[in-house]
């Protein structure tokens, strides 16, 4: 169906700088994103129709849409995150192709060009409208393509009376992107019976199982002299990191794995032959298998010590998230609605585990089973990034169908 008003949101959101700063100690970690929450989320919050608005210390919009059947006594939460990725968020000035050709598009003046050559999936948009960068930023459409549907299907149902809906729950929340947004939800507030994160990909999907995620911090302590009379008194803390890294699984990273299968991810290491220092994630889909992994780095770092004498490698895990299907297959009503809502409309749903995280994953450990739907974004979080307007429809599609679904 189309809506009247969603291009024209969306364009306003994403022109919004909101990039999240995992340096920051602060929730919100931008003071952009209470700003947009507060100043354009919020006020149009109530120009669609929810009631019962304010704005958390958690950084979390919240918002209602009661229903207006009192035989639909099921309570529905629909949420989506305001923050972008580490990416230039400065100055985006979208680019609106019309009935989309199938061949090449320049980038604005940047000198990139969004090819299928490239990109494979753009075959799947001609005909279609398609919203892109123009090189020099990344889109925005994760999330704001949630944010926009949420607010058009909100705003559609409220102008629609005749469709009976059950009551539904709203909430924007900031820093998913850096992975803590979701720790400070507050769960008991929102109260619903299971909830969506709008904050998906393509045309379909519909996802219940994640990552199960940690994070590695490695300090290598080392011993400087200088490298002519090195001979076994010199520790190089850069060798240190190589050496362990050496012995991590050698297939197991993200370029080498797919589907099912979990990794060891080096996001940076950085030092001197005195001290270095390196950063890991650590994924697996199964517990056993992920206990396996943060076991192994403890056993690398061991045997390393015993072989110095002394603490020459500092390892510090934490878990970030845990597989969210853990919690939904105990009750698979919100993915079977999900599912049946996507054939009604002619949409196959594409059931496939999500080789990342949602805010779904904490917020289903909260006691909130919250599945993810697709939002229509493609090459998220850099310039290449681009949504097509027709399954951002059919995302608002999808919305209304699971709020009225009568079963």
């Amino acid at each position: 169906m189309k809506y009247e008003n969603l291009l024209e949101r969306f364009l306003t959101y994403v022109q919004v700088n909101t990039r999240s700063d995992e340096t920051s100690s602060t929730t919100p970690s931008t003071q952009s994103q209470v700003e947009f929450a507060q100043n354009i989320l919020i006020p149009e919050m109530k120009q669609v129709g929810l009631e019962n608005i304010y704005y958390l210390p958690n950084g979390f919009a919240i918002g209602t849409l009661p229903a207006n059947d009192p035989r639909l006594t099921r309570k529905i939460g629909f949420i989506s995150h305001m923050d972008t990725a580490d990416f230039n968020a400065e100055g985006v000035n979208p680019q609106i192709i019309q009935n989309y050709d199938g061949a090449d598009i320049r980038l604005g003046e940047s000198g990139y060009t969004l090819s299928p050559s490239d990109f494979p999936n753009l075959s799947n948009y001609k005909g279609q409208t398609l919203v892109t960068t123009d090189g020099t930023t990344l889109l925005g459409a994760d999330d704001k393509s949630g944010i926009a549907e949420i607010m058009t299907a909100i705003e559609y149902l409220h102008q629609h009376p005749e469709i009976k809906h059950c009551e539904i729950r709203v909430g924007f929340g900031p820093d998913e992107e850096i992975g803590v947004g979701a720790d400070k939800f507050d769960a008991e507030d929102f109260d619903v019976d299971f909830a969506y994160t709008v904050d998906g990909g393509p045309l379909g999907e519909l996802q219940y199982e994640t990552f199960s995620a940690a994070s590695a911090e490695l300090t290598f302590k080392g011993r400087n002299v200088h490298p002519g009379t090195a001979k076994d008194q010199m520790i190089n803390a850069l060798q240190l990191a190589i050496d362990f890294h050496a012995q991590l699984p050698a297939d197991d990273r993200p370029e080498k794995t797919e589907g099912y299968q979990g990794f060891y991810h080096l996001m940076k290491i950085e030092g001197t032959v005195e001290e270095a220092k390196a950063s890991y994630i650590i994924r697996d889909f199964e517990t056993p298998a992920f206990e396996e992994r943060k076991a192994l780095m403890e056993a690398i770092a061991h045997q390393m010590n015993q072989e110095f004498g002394s603490e020459r490698v500092l390892l510090t895990l934490a878990d970030q998230y845990y597989n969210m299907k853990q919690v939904i297959e105990k009750d698979m009503t919100p993915v079977t609605i999900a599912k049946e809502v996507m054939e009604s409309l002619e949409i196959q749903p594409i059931i496939e585990p999500i080789r990342g995280g949602t805010d779904g994953s904490k917020i289903s450990f909260m006691g909130i089973p919250t599945p993810n739907i697709f939002a229509g974004g493609e090459n998220m979080h850099g310039r290449f990034e681009y949504v097509s307007l027709e399954t951002m429809e059919k995302a608002v599609d999808v919305i209304v169908g699971i709020a009225s679904f009568q079963r």
